[in-house]
């Protein structure tokens, strides 16, 4: 084995063991072994059941990311893991066995994320009770703050800072950025009928809805916030998520159901909602992402 694979190795054991000893810390029970599922996220074997242990990608993720968790799964709306222990860079949390998707689970999984929805939040921007305002989704930093209104939140802390970060990287010249700034401009009248702001999950992208063993659809790896239910719809459409029809229809039929169905046009308003998470991954990782949100930032407010 060359140095590098040995250096590779070595790094791998220091993670596991630090996953060990840090669920050792958070449980009351011993941890026998710990295998790698992700770059951040652990498989640990107990005596009792396998767990979770994730790090987080930096100051705060731990601590929103069990708020999050837990402001989600309150009234047991849409199944999500249940937290066990976290500290300032580790979560613990219940393992869910993963199986392939079926329309029953992804019927449900509408419905209770309409439901999820309705529960509402203090105010757009709002972290999650006792998570902190500085937040994260994936590997990029996320402000929470309460703001008076959708669109003053939307402006100030999903679009502007992730177009300035991709103008500094070089991504956008000064002309392009001046897209964002139109459509910043007009999202009072491009974000449809005001509504209350909902309880959202924040990151709903298909690599975070788990179909689980039981027949049901878990959400997990959250960006909660109070926000425009329209954004969570906007995410399950952006990468594939598997019988999205299925998913719509019974978010659709719940949410009318209860008296608050979805506004129209909303189909239209997909690519206002996708530009945060387009902005966001490519102030992360940059190239095509930067170019996407170009595009669909034209599409706004053409």
């Amino acid at each position: 084995m060359n140095n590098a694979a040995n250096t590779a190795s070595t790094a791998k054991a220091s993670d596991a063991s630090a996953a060990i000893d840090a669920a050792t810390r958070l449980l009351t029970g011993p941890v026998t072994d710990a295998r790698r599922l992700g770059s951040s996220v652990y498989l640990l074997i107990t005596r009792a059941k396998p767990l979770i242990a994730k790090r987080g990608a930096g100051e705060g993720a731990a601590v929103a990311e069990a708020a999050g968790l837990h402001w989600l799964g309150e009234h047991g709306d849409v199944p999500v893991p249940t937290v066990l222990g976290y500290d300032d860079e580790w979560l613990v949390m219940e393992y869910i066995p993963a199986d392939n998707p079926g329309k029953h689970a992804a019927e449900e999984l509408g419905r209770g994320l309409a439901a999820l929805h309705l529960r509402g939040a203090p105010a757009y921007g709002s972290p999650p009770p006792d998570g902190p305002a500085d937040a994260w989704m994936g590997l990029a930093p996320m402000r929470n703050e309460a703001c008076a209104d959708w669109a003053s939140f939307y402006a100030a802390h999903r679009i502007e800072p992730y177009v300035r970060s991709c103008v500094d990287q070089g991504l956008f010249t000064i002309a392009e950025a001046a897209v964002f700034d139109a459509v910043c401009a007009r999202l009072p009248e491009l974000g449809g009928e005001p509504e209350p702001p909902a309880r959202l999950h924040g990151d709903a992208w298909t690599g975070n809805v788990l179909w689980g063993r039981d027949d049901h659809a878990w959400l997990i790896d959250p960006a909660a916030h109070g926000g425009h239910r329209e954004a969570d719809l906007a995410m399950l459409r952006m990468f594939g998520t598997p019988l999205l029809d299925h998913v719509l229809g019974g978010y659709a039929e719940a949410a009318t159901d209860a008296g608050s169905p979805l506004a129209d046009g909303w189909h239209d308003r997909v690519d206002l909602h996708q530009l945060f998470p387009l902005l966001m991954h490519a102030a992360v990782f940059g190239g095509g992402y930067a170019r996407d949100a170009l595009v669909a930032a034209r599409r706004c407010t053409s």
